[in-house]
């Protein structure tokens, strides 16, 4: 057994404890990729040591919340992390989460050995990531934070919320969860306006507010109605041969369209997807149909040619 290495996730456990209100034996597990027996002898060897953890196998395990220790030295690669981090959370949050991440984040840097908080501070000035524009509406700066807050306190929200139409509507909603993907914000809530679980997206709220009212509904965890979309969802295979002088141009955009694998096929790479929404591929297809070939589905050859014509008749 390497000791060193337990000794790490003794401790790597004990601060994971200290983090959260209730932390699972399988969460741990996969945490450290051990078995869940090695989890159960890591706790008992943790109560013997006299720390004080309450709950039990399958139901999941917790500090006193009395008990405490000062927290240790950031080692010099978590120090770096900081440097790093913080420019992130800029490009992803809006403008209220980001300055109290920004806070916090302050915290933490005061309590860095004084050659650590050097280095952070060097590599900030050589890191720059430039934020996206229309990724979150900058009118409502604070639209993250609010709905964070929302489901924090089990309130309702109450805003008004710009349509694919471009409609603007208000409706009261009771959040479920929120969740990046592509290059924007999501977030699930149930719509008393249409009396179910829909999803919206962040830059489309237009006036956002937090009201007195509780929540009414009995809501499932949001993975649980991630997954439900996804089962319901009808997934098309594409595949498209494109010339390797244009291939190389799409590394960066086909993530959102499905891409799963690639195979060179000579002077081309064949491509294949997986998507549910074949317009979509269609138009972001016409970008570069002149150096590709659709290979299948005949499906995705008619979504070209229809947006081709209603094009070129726009032209006339």
């Amino acid at each position: 057994m390497d000791i060193t290495k337990r000794f790490d996730r003794l401790l790597g456990i004990y601060f994971y404890l200290q983090s959260k209100p209730l932390v699972k034996a399988q969460d741990l597990a996969d945490k450290y990729e051990v078995s869940l027996r090695t989890i159960y002898r890591d706790i008992k060897s943790l109560e013997q040591a006299g720390i004080p953890i309450s709950g039990e196998a399958g139901y999941g395990y917790s500090l006193m919340n009395t008990y405490k220790i000062q927290p240790m030295n950031f080692t010099e690669q978590e120090a770096l992390s900081f440097g790093v981090a913080e420019k992130l959370m800029q490009h992803y949050l809006d403008k209220e989460m980001g300055t109290h991440f920004s806070n916090a984040l302050v915290k933490m840097k005061s309590v860095l050995r004084f050659s650590d908080k050097e280095n952070v501070a060097d590599l900030e000035s050589k890191v720059l990531i430039n934020k996206q524009k229309n990724f979150l509406n900058e009118n409502v700066p604070a639209a993250l934070a609010m709905l964070f807050e929302s489901m924090v306190k089990k309130k309702q929200i109450h805003l008004t919320y710009k349509s694919v139409e471009s409609n603007l509507q208000e409706r009261n909603i009771e959040v479920v969860g929120v969740y990046q993907e592509g290059q924007f914000w999501y977030f699930l809530a149930y719509c008393h306006l249409r009396k179910e679980v829909r999803q919206f997206r962040l830059d489309r709220i237009e006036h956002i507010r937090l009201t007195d009212l509780r929540y009414t509904q009995s809501l499932k965890p949001l993975h649980e109605y991630l997954e439900e979309q996804k089962k319901a969802e009808v997934i098309i295979s594409v595949r498209i041969l494109v010339k390797k002088s244009m291939a190389r141009y799409l590394h960066w955009e086909r993530q959102y369209y499905g891409f799963v694998r690639e195979v060179e096929k000579g002077d081309s790479v064949e491509m294949h997807f997986q998507t549910s929404n074949l317009e979509h591929f269609a138009r972001w297809f016409l970008m570069f149909s002149d150096e590709s070939i659709i290979l299948e589905p005949e499906e995705l050859k008619l979504k070209v040619k229809s947006v081709l014509e209603g094009a070129l008749k726009n032209l006339k």
